[in-house]
């Protein structure tokens, strides 16, 4: 494979390029934070642009839109970098019009720019197991496939530019919507007096089937929140995303105040920077102090 470039090493492009340097491939990495580079196995370099101009293939796990527009157009940045036939695969949750905007320009450059969606989590990404939903050149996704696999088990290619990030946006409301409600039931469940472990095994053979009930709270109610996911800020800020862009369509977003009022309320109580699944504390520290997870006295 030729040499990846990095840019972006944080809770998931640090553990996206720990499964590039396992399989072999040289990284070049870059992150506001030096030391991350090095830390995850690439070689660190001092701006996207020496980022871009090292490798064929560059990859960026951002923040959101405006991050990535800074580090594509800035004066060290991808842009000021970047050469005819690269390509740019953007991993970032980030709105679909910034996007096509960014498709435009590195094309004027010869330069394919692939937005690409991931799911799975910390977890799935430790693993080298995440899923992509990509939009952009089926023909640029085919030629960067060996190294998108290196950290994923299932790649789909969703349609033209836009499309991978349009995607994602969907199913992370999805999860938002899942996460929350299950977190208020589980609560309700505690202080009702029910086993947890039965109450999971009840949902996931019956109609309330989700995600979170199936692969979260089974941890969550073991005092293991599973650390290192999307924090509640960042869960708030793509459901945000997310109604904004079906505003955009059209289309009414009548289920968006429920997670936003929970992953709100989880900011609010000083859960801003842990793993969005403590969105289960905040909603049991206003109903009495509710802890799923078995305490000393228990």
């Amino acid at each position: 494979m030729s040499d990846v470039g990095f840019i972006g090493l944080g809770n998931m492009g640090g553990r996206m390029t720990s499964c590039l340097v396992r399989a072999g491939v040289e990284v070049v990495g870059f992150d506001t934070r030096s030391d991350r580079a090095a830390g995850v196995g690439a070689r660190p370099a001092a701006s996207p642009r020496e980022v871009t101009e090292s490798a064929d293939v560059v990859l960026m796990s951002l923040p959101d839109s405006s991050v990535v527009e800074a580090v594509v157009t800035g004066d060290d940045g991808v842009l000021a970098g970047c050469r005819n036939g690269q390509v740019v695969v953007d991993l970032s949750t980030a709105a679909p019009a910034s996007t096509r905007s960014l498709h435009e320009a590195l094309g004027e450059r010869g330069v394919e720019y692939l937005d690409a969606g991931i799911s799975g989590g910390a977890a799935a990404a430790d693993k080298g197991q995440l899923t992509l939903m990509v939009g952009g050149s089926e023909t640029a996704l085919a030629a960067v496939r060996p190294t998108l696999d290196a950290f994923a088990a299932k790649v789909f290619h969703v349609g033209d530019s836009g499309a991978g990030h349009a995607a994602k946006l969907l199913n992370n409301f999805l999860n938002a919507v899942a996460l929350a409600s299950t977190a208020e039931v589980m609560v309700a469940a505690r202080k009702a007096g029910l086993d947890l472990h039965t109450i999971l095994d009840v949902f996931n053979a019956s109609s309330g089937v989700n995600f979170a009930t199936m692969n979260r709270f089974p941890h969550i109610i073991e005092g293991d929140y599973l650390e290192g996911g999307l924090t509640n800020t960042l869960m708030m800020k793509d459901v945000m995303l997310y109604a904004d862009y079906v505003s955009q369509l059209g289309v009414a977003s009548l289920n968006a105040a429920g997670p936003l009022a929970s992953f709100g309320l989880a900011r609010s109580l000083g859960y801003a920077d842990r793993i969005s699944n403590t969105v289960v504390d905040a909603i049991g520290d206003i109903s009495g102090g509710v802890r799923l997870a078995p305490g000393p006295t228990d």
